[in-house]
This record gives C-alpha cells, sequence and structure tokens, in this order.
C-alpha cells in the first residue's frame, strides 16, 4: 500500500480523508459509528458555547467510550473514568482548556483525572482545538517517519502533535492536524482488523485503546 504521509498530492489526502465514515462502518463495532458523529459533529460545539470551555464527566465517559470503540475496549479504564466527581471534572477540564495553546499544559492537566491518559487527554483538547491537537492514535504514529516506538509520554505527544501541524500546514490551510489523524487512520482501514489482532497477540495494546 502506498505510504500516505510522503504523499504530496492533496487528492491522495482528501480521498482517505472522505473514505474515514467507511472506514468506521466497516470496523463493525456496535455504536462506534453514533459516537464517531457525536464526538465530530456535536462535542467541539459542546465545548465552545461555554465560558469558560470545559467538558463535563458525562462527555469523558462518553470520549472513553468512543476511543475504546475505535480501538480495544478496556473496562476497567472506563470504570475508573466513571468514578470521577462530576465537579472535578468540570474544574480540570476547565484549567485544562484554558492552558490551549501550550502544547503539553492541557494534556497534562487532563491526566490529573482518573483513568485518563495521554490518548483521552488528547481528544478532549482535539475537539476544543482541532487546529493545534490531534487525537493520540498508535497507529497514526506509526506512519510518521522519525517518531519511532510508541510512549505514552508528553514528549512523544508534543513531537507527534507537531509532526501533524507541520504535515497539516504543508497541506494547506484547509487541512487541520485532527484532519491529518483521520485520513491517517483511514488510510490503514483495510488493514485495522490485521494490526490489532497482531497488537493483542504481541500483549502490546492498542493506542486507540490507551488512555
Amino acid at each position: 500500500m502506498k505510504k500516505l504521509w510522503t504523499s504530496d498530492g492533496l487528492e491522495d489526502w482528501k480521498t482517505a480523508l472522505e473514505s474515514y465514515d467507511d472506514v468506521v462502518a466497516r470496523q463493525g463495532v456496535v455504536a462506534l459509528a453514533d459516537l464517531d458523529r457525536w464526538y465530530r459533529d456535536e462535542l467541539p460545539d459542546a465545548i465552545a458555547g461555554r465560558s469558560p470551555a470545559h467538558v463535563t464527566r458525562a462527555e469523558v465517559v462518553k470520549l472513553a467510550e468512543w476511543k475504546m470503540a475505535r480501538g480495544v475496549w478496556r473496562a476497567r479504564n472506563l470504570a475508573l473514568v466513571r468514578g470521577n466527581d462530576p465537579k472535578l471534572v468540570v474544574a480540570t477540564s476547565g484549567d485544562a482548556l484554558a492552558k490551549v495553546p501550550h502544547p503539553t499544559a492541557p494534556i497534562s492537566a487532563l491526566a490529573e483525572l482518573a483513568g485518563v491518559g495521554p490518548a483521552t487527554a488528547s481528544a478532549v483538547v482535539a475537539a476544543a482545538s482541532p487546529a493545534i491537537y490531534p487525537f493520540f492514535d498508535e497507529l497514526v504514529a506509526a506512519q510518521v517517519p522519525g517518531l519511532g516506538a510508541v510512549a505514552w509520554t508528553l514528549a512523544y505527544y508534543r513531537r507527534y502533535a507537531e509532526a501533524l501541524r507541520e504535515r497539516a500546514g504543508q497541506l494547506g490551510r484547509r487541512f487541520t492536524p485532527v484532519m491529518v489523524e483521520r485520513a491517517l487512520w483511514a488510510h490503514v482501514g483495510d488493514e485495522l482488523e490485521d494490526i490489532v489482532r497482531d497488537l493483542k497477540k504481541k500483549g502490546v495494546a492498542s493506542g486507540r485503546a490507551m488512555t
């Protein structure tokens, strides 16, 4: 399969991005399509409509469900997320989003919540500020030259996000880091089932399911 990352053809990227819905549907995961539409179409507007910007506990739980539906289900992590105090989630996420556009501070702040690590935190900030932060996905990171083995650290996320921001800039103002991430994820869509199966056999959790 042709590597999308090295393609300078805007049509290649548009084609991959346009296939995203079909790739989601082909995963055959119950509720994934509905969760994905909520994440893309409803959550960003909900966050933008609040002052100060924040997310609720129910939204963080739904985010975790979306992420796990797109990757590997982890009941224990979901239980931890559900155990967060609603007021604490509002306060913590409000403080975190106030730190935008710092490259890692919002991620670090959100990670103070139980069950929330770099991947879930990145999903929050990507919904709030898609022009700055992409969702942290292992399958996407694996397509970016020079990043090395995925490490679930702030330093790794910073390099990952910088790379996707740079690629978005090269593709033009219509592309955001979030769009780059989705195009790359969809690009390997036909191989997702095999990739996740191999990760499970190796005892490596998919980045799409890491907290």
